[in-house]
């Protein structure tokens, strides 16, 4: 898989994980440790894509 590729699935992962948060945060009955789990899933999503940006620009 080209990083390209990889960045993009990452990209789409982090949106989806974005809509669900909201649809999560938006449910009266929201479990407060699986909202803080899937918050943490995408940053943790966002810092990979931001390491591989930078990667990428360096070569």
């Amino acid at each position: 898989m080209s990083i390209e590729s990889h960045l993009a699935e990452l990209e789409r992962r982090h949106e989806a994980l974005s809509r669900e948060i909201d649809q999560v945060t938006n449910h009266p009955s929201a479990d407060t440790l699986e909202l803080a789990a899937m918050k943490r899933r995408k940053l943790q999503l966002k810092d990979e894509i931001a390491r591989l940006k930078v990667g990428n620009t360096v070569h």
